[in-house]
């Protein structure tokens, strides 16, 4: 093992010695929350490729393996403060570099990025407080980022600090975590919300909820990349943020959800349309990076459904919808302006394995008028650019299987079709295989 391996487990068992009491939650003790190990194998097949460009998936096919590993903490503080320290490390690589696609196929490598150093690093690190409103108290148990305690069903939330702005809005019960459910960007999140943070996945910023029973209501304010997909976050929201209002409705706790999403960004984002026109009228390939302007903007909208349908919501249905301008640069989870998806998972209840689950997922990726002239004319973005483009709606199928192996560990195959790869009509259809093993506790 390497030494980082050694300090990150050190870290853990450390504080394993010191959360005796974990249940009990003592204030200013801090609490082991958990542990993950995520490793990932998947091939990209060969495909049909007249031409490609920097960014577009490999022709020849592509092998990659990625691990990622986290150590979860809390410490409960007096006043109903909670804060929350994670702590993560990412080994190996995408296909293809991850890039060539809109929707991606390892979700796990999202923001993993080529150029980071795989040493340890804080993922999260935010203070958390509530306010019981009229209601009834329910109890919490342990998991990451979520101390035991109890917690009224009526309450005030805020979170302050460094978050995951994907922890708080657009969950869903069957497609939100690549290291348990689908793998491809597309199923994991509404591709078309361009959610502020880092390379990583992370940002600073403030989340204020309106917690009910039947509804709740999130704001987020968070500071966006100085650059698109960047590891620097700007150092104020002032000069560049990413807002985000959300809506969630659910009558009963095994009942449909409903959630309704709207966002702005304000960044240093490139316009398609001004990169083309500079590029015209001086002859060369557009470039939407060499056009960043401060405080330009980007719009945005999502629906997202869940409709449990037997086995105590363990089987059900799920559906996204999502639009954004697609004016300006997409700049921080990838490049998609309109979204569509929808998918099952089946309970393994039904052949004797209730731990066990199916998936199958459709997604459908599109690109503004805007975003597709400028990368027909050769121009690229931070995962396309084909160096040329025959437009056509990039179609994504996953099929996976969850296998539970005792109450620690999954093995997943997986497998995915893309028909035109990067919204090329002229490039693919690609196959990719995978294989996953998620080791939890």
């Amino acid at each position: 093992m390497t030494k980082h391996y050694l300090i990150l487990a050190a870290a853990c068992a450390a504080l394993i010695v010191t959360s005796a009491r974990a249940d009990d939650s003592p204030l200013f003790v801090p609490q082991w929350l958990g542990a993950q190990y995520t490793f990932i194998d998947q091939h990209q097949s060969a495909l049909h490729s007249p031409y490609a460009g920097a960014m577009s998936l490999q022709p020849g096919g592509s092998t990659a393996r990625s691990n990622t590993f986290g150590a979860y903490f809390g410490v409960a503080l007096p006043a109903r403060l909670q804060f929350y320290f994670d702590v993560e490390m990412f080994k190996g690589g995408a296909v293809s570099q991850a890039t060539g696609l809109g929707g991606f196929v390892n979700g796990d490598v999202v923001h993993a990025g080529g150029s980071l150093s795989h040493r340890a690093y804080v993922a999260r690190r935010y203070l958390r407080w509530t306010l019981p409103l009229a209601g009834e108290d329910a109890p919490v148990t342990r998991a990451q980022d979520q101390l035991p305690d109890t917690e009224s069903s009526h309450q005030i939330e805020i979170k302050l600090g460094k978050l995951a702005v994907s922890d708080d809005f657009d969950r869903n019960r069957y497609a939100d975590s690549a290291r348990s459910q689908f793998l491809n960007w597309s199923l994991v999140n509404n591709t078309a919300w361009d959610y502020a943070a880092d390379t990583r996945g992370f940002s600073n910023g403030l989340l204020l909820g309106w917690i009910n029973p039947h509804w709740s209501l999130r704001y987020g304010i968070y500071e966006m990349p100085e650059r698109a997909n960047g590891p620097t976050l700007v150092d104020s929201p002032r000069r560049a943020s990413g807002q985000q209002l959300e809506l969630t409705l659910q009558q009963s706790t095994d009942g449909a959800v409903l959630r309704l999403l709207a966002y702005r960004n304000v960044a240093g984002m490139g316009s398609y349309d001004q990169a083309i026109a500079y590029a015209f009228a001086h002859g060369t390939v557009p470039n939407i990076v060499a056009n960043d302007q401060p405080e330009r903007h980007k719009t945005g909208y999502a629906i997202n459904g869940e409709l449990p349908l037997a086995d105590h919501g363990d089987t059900g249905l799920f559906a996204r919808l999502g639009w954004n301008d697609g004016h300006t640069e997409s700049f921080a989870y990838t490049e998609v302006d309109r979204t569509a998806s929808l998918g099952a998972q089946l309970s393994g209840v039904h052949w004797g394995r209730p731990e066990d689950h199916v998936g199958l997922g459709l997604a459908i990726d599109g690109l503004s008028a805007d975003h597709r002239n400028y990368l027909a004319l050769g121009g690229s973005g931070f995962v396309l650019g084909d160096s040329a483009l025959s437009y056509g709606t990039e179609r994504i199928t996953e099929l996976y299987y969850s296998l539970a192996l005792g109450s620690y560990v999954t093995l997943s195959p997986d497998l995915q079709w893309v028909t035109n790869p990067g919204y090329n009509r002229d490039r693919g259809p690609v196959r990719f295989a995978g294989l996953r093993a998620h080791l939890q506790f």
